[in-house]
């Protein structure tokens, strides 16, 4: 069982995650009776601090989105426990979730999938104030306008609708709406890869931004290892559902350990010149991702490490932290 991760003396968790599974139930025959399972989130453990943001990177399938959706109590956890501001918010049912729901949000990859498209921008915004809060109307048309203008939109566009907005507004309209009810915790999942380039680096800089004004902490799910560095405090790497390494950004990019990290740091392309040299030793992943519904046994990489030896097939590596910098990796390598 994955070991849980010690907090810093200095710094006071806002959310505690300890050994989150998430399985979902495979059916079939002529009763639809359970033959297996597929095993989306395999104890994950973890904490964010108050004011940081957490990186998530992980290859398609690893997991990410579907922690995230946990975490919100979008899905309720197969097994495991999730405090937020020390209190158990695992076990709790919908309605004793909602009280919390003011306090922690989601920004969603696809911004115009996530609005109603039925919705004015007003209606969209608003509509937390209208289930959260008690406030008049104009009330809640003055703090739409107020928080409108924060991320960067018009006040003149409350009455429009969603598709008359270009996809880096739309994702403006999310985070709006995201904050309208002042979060303390916000769960981005892939905000801006359905952005082009220049649009990601305004909607993150935006994000920057706003963490600082209104003191957020941020859980930053991402495929993109270097928009992950652009933004976070420390990134954990997830695999076939779990949590292979995790450390700040600076030791990470400068000293990945899993042989699974090293590969993904290698997959980002690098511009080699004559003057600087540039050069990266390359660590080749080969194959595909194992299936969730029957990982490896042992360490879920072997079947595509380089490095793989006997005991990898035998025993699940925990993580253990290497060193004095807050740096834990799940790999028989260092242990």
């Amino acid at each position: 069982m994955t070991t849980t991760l010690p907090q810093a003396a200095t710094k006071e968790a806002l959310l505690d995650v300890h050994h989150i599974k998430k399985y979902f139930p495979i059916k079939g025959g002529i009763f639809r009776r359970t033959i297996g399972h597929l095993k989306a989130v395999d104890d994950v453990s973890f904490s964010v601090y108050k004011g940081e943001t957490l990186g998530i990177v992980g290859e398609s399938g690893s997991g990410k989105s579907t922690l995230g959706r946990v975490i919100l109590k979008l899905m309720d956890p197969t097994e495991g426990e999730i405090y937020f501001n020390g209190n158990e918010i695992s076990k709790l049912k919908q309605r004793e979730v909602r009280p919390y729901r003011r306090d922690m949000q989601m920004v969603f990859q696809d911004p115009f999938g996530s609005l109603n498209s039925k919705m004015s921008v007003a209606e969209l915004i608003e509509e937390p104030l209208v289930v959260q809060t008690s406030l008049s109307k104009q009330e809640r048309k003055h703090k739409a306008i107020e928080i409108m203008e924060k991320v960067g939109l018009r006040a003149d566009d409350r009455m429009k609708y969603p598709h008359e907005f270009s996809g880096g507004q739309r994702q403006r309209i999310s985070i709006a709406r995201a904050l309208i009810i002042h979060p303390q915790f916000v769960i981005c999942d892939e905000p801006v890869s359905a952005l082009d380039v220049s649009i990601q680096a305004q909607v993150l800089n935006l994000m920057k931004d706003l963490q600082d004004d209104l003191s957020l902490t941020y859980l930053f799910i991402a495929h993109d290892l270097s928009v992950v560095k652009h933004i976070s405090d420390r990134i954990a790497v997830m695999y076939l559902g779990r949590i292979v390494e995790i450390a700040p950004k600076k030791a990470l990019y400068d000293n990945a350990l899993h042989p699974y990290t090293q590969g993904l740091l290698a997959s980002i392309p690098v511009i080699e010149t004559e003057e600087t040299g540039t050069k990266r030793e390359k660590v080749r992943i080969t194959g595909d991702l194992p299936s969730p519904v029957s990982p490896p046994s042992g360490c879920p990489f072997r079947t595509r490490c380089p490095m793989a030896h006997e005991r990898c097939s035998v025993d699940r590596p925990e993580l253990t932290m290497v060193g004095d910098d807050e740096h834990y990796v799940a790999c028989h390598l260092y242990t």
